[in-house]
């Protein structure tokens, strides 16, 4: 278990069907509430089903963070879910994720993105991606920008004003971290496991 600042410890484990109308729910409210998805109406819980059971095909990684909420008959609560991506279709792109991070209103800034990143970051370099690729809507939104940062992204581009959501144009900040060796040497011959 991971201790995730003040609060109980957050567990991060692999999503489940189960999860999903609480990862639903997240997503909602990121989605009509911020700029860290372009997405403007939510999806309904039959199209989150879809996106997740497509990132389980390609053998990438989705996980959910949740921590055991005190009181009688207890049940552990979703704080939040991370998974990869491909970070593009061609071939040529296939050691590359792109990283999608969400955690539960009002509960940001305590630890519970970061234990999620880890995790995420750990099993993509262990599937043999070399690259890590964040994109940050909001050039303004820094508190995600340096997150990203302190787990080792660095900037690599700003595309301005790309966007168009609650009336204003809005910029994607991009990131990139390597996994493993990153380009320092050539991968082996296949794929990575569940290529993307």
């Amino acid at each position: 278990m991971a201790r995730a600042g003040a609060g109980p410890p957050v567990r991060v484990r692999d999503a489940r069907r189960g999860d999903l109308a609480g990862i639903r729910e997240i997503y909602a409210h990121h989605v009509l509430h911020g700029l860290a998805s372009f997405e403007e109406t939510p999806p309904d819980l039959g199209e989150v089903t879809r996106r997740f059971e497509a990132t389980l095909a390609r053998g990438l990684p989705y996980l959910a963070a949740e921590a055991q909420v005190a009181g009688p008959g207890a049940v552990p609560a979703l704080q939040g879910y991370a998974y990869a991506g491909p970070y593009r279709p061609r071939p040529a792109y296939r050691y590359s994720v792109e990283n999608s991070l969400y955690v539960a209103p009002g509960l940001e800034g305590r630890g519970i993105g970061r234990a999620l990143l880890e995790e995420l970051i750990r099993r993509c370099t262990a599937l043999g991606f070399r690259q890590m690729i964040a994109v940050i809507g909001d050039s303004g939104h820094l508190p995600s920008i340096k997150f990203h940062e302190s787990l080792g992204f660095t900037r690599a581009g700003c595309l301005r004003s790309v966007g168009f959501k609650f009336g204003r144009w809005v910029d994607s900040v991009i990131l990139q971290r390597p996994l493993g060796p990153g380009d320092a040497s050539l991968p082996d011959a296949a794929p990575p496991e569940g290529e993307a």
